[in-house]
């Protein structure tokens, strides 16, 4: 477990990393194609641990814009309760069994997209 990129990803640093969103795109892309054949424990373990990387890095960003939604609302419940449900996806180790690993990575894979998206609105505004 990366308890320090947790910290990080939900007590952010002042001059966190920018986020490169063709880097992060071409990751979530690489993880979803996988599976089409056997599956290979390490490079499950290797998408994992760089999605856990872009998911650091965009739970900053998400954690301080669900901070500014009105307390009590519908919106700020629902942020909570994704934002929660993905950190605790991030805390997880990976699954030791590989297609257990394989559908572990395509969530954190899935988790990073709709982040990236939800920043790509919020970079537009």
């Amino acid at each position: 477990m990366d308890t320090e990129r947790l910290r990080l990803a939900t007590h952010p640093a002042a001059g966190a990393a920018p986020i490169d969103r063709e880097t992060i795109s071409e990751t979530i892309r690489g993880a979803l194609r996988t599976g089409s054949g056997p599956i290979d424990l390490d490079e499950m373990a290797g998408l994992a641990e760089t999605l856990r990387g872009h998911l650091a890095l965009l739970l900053i960003e998400a954690r301080q814009r669900a901070s500014q939604l009105g307390r009590g609302t519908i919106a700020a419940q629902q942020a909570a309760t994704r934002l929660g449900s993905i950190e605790r996806q991030f805390r997880r180790p990976l699954a030791s069994l590989p297609l257990s690993a394989h559908v572990q990575v395509q969530r954190l894979a899935r988790d990073c997209q709709w982040l990236l998206a939800l920043h790509a609105v919020e970079a537009r505004s």
